[in-house]
């Protein structure tokens, strides 16, 4: 069963939110952050989401504490 999470480390740009959610589908992390840069400008996505996103998704050493 897939999980969504966030990145750790360098995968993890501010919070890791972007990362965990391209691991989640599979996707390049890039791609994500572009998404999510031009939504927030655009302001179709506040960033108030990606703030909430980051206290809520737990980490990915939380889901998977061995690696």
């Amino acid at each position: 069963m897939k999980k969504l999470y966030r990145t750790e480390g360098p995968a993890a740009m501010l919070a890791g939110v972007c990362g965990g959610i391209a691991e989640y589908f599979n996707i390049d992390p890039s791609v994500v952050r572009l998404i999510t840069a031009a939504l927030i400008l655009a302001g179709g996505l506040s960033l108030w989401v990606y703030i909430v996103a980051a206290f809520v998704v737990p980490k990915k050493s939380q889901i998977f504490p061995e690696g």
